[in-house]
């Protein structure tokens, strides 16, 4: 349902119905001008194919609420002191940009020299991570995911354990190899299990992996010691982005017991560029899955919601000119929201700062076509998916994994991009 008033913007830059960045979207990120030599990055909104910048329109003295005027936020090269002032600023900067963007207004729409300077072609600019990334945990929440792994590696008698109905089952992931979007993965090397009575297999994976997530970024985060409400957890988050959390499966077979992933899992993590936020979201908002048993009493919120967002993975061999979909799903399916995701994760005293992730983990839904991951599309390489007159099991050298998203509104969309990273060869 959209949201009252929505569908009536309408700006000045003309945006086609298809596109991901209509003036009801404006998702934050960072950029950096094309050329030499290279210039510092500065925080934007997307609008169509323009990057807005927004440290320009600070200058030109625009951001003149209370929570805004005479900030330094968009002069920072990432968006960490803007998502540290809460909600309050968030909606002043959001209503500010859909005014200045309007149809109707003339401060940009007829100031030719400033638009100019305002608006900069997607073309002319390469995009790079918008925050500094503190902290990132990786969660577990979606039940289709959890009972086809554990069908996978333990058989039908327990496919989930019991506690995975209890708690948003997580663990603390490699913040340090989080890249932005267009980035490339090198096949990483590492231990496999062994066969028979050899030593174990060592080099590069030879199951390597996509892994369809969302993540969800931080806002002002609590003080230590001070556990988030889960009534207040929405206030904490920022927005939502694309996350491919590359895998490689053989490496994390074999280290995982006792502690969980390592290998596999750190050595890339990609992120789209744009931050879209959850005020851009909210005509999107969904019941969300009926949980059984109930939730403990800190975890039980008065609003259990997620939000409908259509995904798609698509694989574009090497030496391909098409990349086609492997697969399809919706964040509407995920068992355990984002703001009880956040509220366990701080409930024993976690801090969470300005910046930090928490991604989802794989987002399967509940068809043969809708899993996240080629894990479960190939049931652990037991079968082969067609892409195109090719097949996989898991991914080859050369191939680039592109996920996207993108909520249809009422003549209008809310769209992420693309999340996309090519795999090249493991190091000699």
């Amino acid at each position: 349902m959209a949201e009252p008033g929505q569908q009536l913007l309408r700006s000045f830059v003309e945006v086609a119905a298809g596109s991901h960045f209509p003036i009801q979207n404006l998702p934050f990120g960072v950029f950096r001008r094309r050329g030499s030599p290279p210039q510092a990055p500065r925080p934007g909104v997307a609008i169509r194919d323009f990057a807005l910048d927004l440290a320009t329109v600070a200058d030109a003295g625009l951001f003149d609420g209370p929570a805004l005027s005479g900030s330094p936020c968009f002069h920072q090269e990432t968006l960490n002191m803007f998502l540290g002032m809460g909600r309050p600023a968030w909606r002043e900067a959001r209503a500010t940009l859909q005014k200045i963007l309007s149809a109707d207004e003339p401060v940009l729409r007829d100031n030719e020299a400033l638009r100019n300077k305002c608006l900069i072609p997607m073309s002319d600019i390469e995009m790079v991570l918008p925050i500094t990334v503190g902290g990132y945990t990786d969660f577990f929440c979606s039940v289709h995911h959890a009972r086809n792994c554990g069908f996978i590696f333990r058989g039908p008698q327990t496919p989930v354990n019991p506690n995975w109905f209890y708690l948003p089952i997580g663990y603390n992931g490699r913040a340090s190899s989080i890249v932005v979007s267009g980035t490339d993965v090198i096949r990483p090397r590492g231990q496999g299990h062994p066969t028979g009575n050899s030593a174990p297999y060592f080099g590069p994976s030879q199951k390597l992996d996509f892994e369809l997530e969302m993540a969800a970024i931080v806002g002002p985060g609590n003080e230590l010691g001070k556990p988030i409400d889960i009534n207040d957890a929405e206030e904490h988050i920022f927005g939502l982005t694309l996350m491919n959390d590359w895998s490689a499966r053989d490496i994390q077979a074999w280290e995982t017991i006792p502690l969980g992933p390592f290998l596999g899992k750190s050595f890339s993590t990609t992120i789209s560029p744009w931050i879209v936020t959850l005020d851009a979201l909210k005509p999107f908002m969904c019941e969300a899955p009926k949980q059984e048993p109930e939730p403990l009493p800190y975890l039980a919120e008065k609003n259990h919601i997620n939000y409908d967002i259509p995904l798609e993975v698509l694989i574009k061999p090497k030496d391909q000119n098409v990349a086609l979909i492997v697969t399809k799903t919706n964040f509407k399916h995920l068992y355990w929201t984002v703001t009880q995701q956040l509220t366990h994760h701080t409930i024993n005293g976690c801090n969470m700062r300005p910046g930090d992730i928490f991604a989802t983990g794989t987002l399967s839904g509940p068809e043969p076509d809708s899993l996240g991951c080629l894990l479960e599309l190939t049931w652990n390489g037991q079968k082969e998916i067609p892409v195109g007159n090719l097949t996989r099991k898991f991914l080859e050298d050369g191939d680039e994994v592109i996920l996207t998203g993108c909520c249809k509104g009422e003549g209008y969309n809310i769209g992420f991009g693309t999340c996309t990273g090519k795999v090249l060869p493991a190091l000699p």
